[in-house]
């Protein structure tokens, strides 16, 4: 073979070296990640979905790949939405709610979907049953309806004059289930004062109704709402010298006087986890609906002094985070 020809043909054969080696490299998995609300509300549930994925095995950027797509509070781009990570091809969805979870199953059949429901998954229709859940979806549920007793018995231990409850429902929230509110409110003696609210105006025009109203304290049940609009929660109940109770720690975070319920970050991690496994090889159908299984209970004994509060030890000792 003559030098010249030999040359070409190194340099060819070189040139092909990182075509081939580049085939064979597996490629990224990539998870559709669909929430209602926007990534400013999320940081702490996005750091214990990535704390999950790690746990099982998956690093985002390294060997696994995450689509975000926000909502920015408009539920109708939903489905849109959704059927952008469908069409992606994307080899997981994680739902951030149960409205999310029902539009990423309407837009497939094929998909693995991972949702997070406030409310029991099968009555809402996203799976069969909680044991095995068949089709495509399987999650965690989050049990905000089951804490509104324990809420409202936290908010007496830290208020125990309280006698008349204001009670603040989204109701397009479809989590906040009344009757859970009212039957353990009647159970404490506790005279309860209903006000749907979701929007700034509707929560301006419930605290204007307090100066006749005259609540002694005021339970604001769960819903993105309530977390999107916690600055304006803050300060109308600093202003109306109102203790308040929340579902979720950012509300407490912002100045609210108290929060408690599951652990969002946890319950984030535990989907990233789920996120994982099916990216191993496991199927939505044989994973049961879990649990949360991290219940917080924050305490912002700054707004209680504000209010002129003295929090029990009982509830110092018990608080999962005080903030000073």
């Amino acid at each position: 073979m003559r030098r010249r020809e030999f040359i070409t043909l190194l340099g060819g054969a070189a040139a092909a070296w990182p075509l081939a080696a580049r085939a064979q490299q597996p490629v990224m998995p990539v998870i559709g990640f669909l929430h209602p609300s926007s990534p400013d509300v999320s940081q702490n549930r996005l750091r214990g979905l990535r704390l999950g994925l790690k746990e099982a095995g998956f690093v985002e950027g390294e060997n696994v790949a995450i689509q975000y797509r926000w909502a920015e509070n408009q539920t109708d781009r939903l489905p849109r939405l959704a059927a952008e990570l469908v069409r992606r091809q994307v080899a997981v969805i994680v739902a951030g709610t149960s409205d999310v979870a029902l539009a990423a199953k309407a837009a497939t059949t094929t998909i693995p979907i991972v949702f997070i429901a406030g409310e029991n998954p099968v009555t809402i229709g996203l799976v069969g049953s909680l044991a095995r859940p068949g089709g495509n979806l399987t999650g965690i549920n989050f049990l905000v309806t089951e804490l509104a007793a324990k809420r409202l018995e936290l908010l007496r231990e830290l208020v125990p004059r309280a006698k008349r409850i204001a009670v603040l429902v989204d109701p397009s929230n479809k989590s906040a289930k009344l009757r859970d509110v009212v039957a353990a409110a009647g159970a404490m003696g506790l005279q309860i004062q209903i006000h749907n609210a979701s929007t700034n105006r509707e929560i301006d025009v419930a605290f204007a109704s307090f100066v006749h109203e005259r609540p002694d304290a005021l339970f604001v049940s769960s819903g993105l709402a309530f977390i999107d609009r916690r600055i304006q929660l803050a300060l109308l109940a600093a202003f109306h010298r109102l203790p308040a109770t929340y579902s979720v720690r950012e509300n407490a975070e912002a100045g609210g006087l108290m929060s408690y319920g599951p652990s969002l970050t946890d319950v984030y991690r535990q989907v990233g986890i789920y996120s994982g496994r099916i990216l191993k090889g496991a199927q939505p159908a044989d994973l049961p609906v879990e649990q949360a299984s991290k219940f917080e209970l924050v305490i912002n004994a700054q707004t209680a002094r504000m209010l002129s509060l003295t929090v029990p030890d009982k509830l110092l000792v018990a608080a999962d985070e005080v903030i000073e």
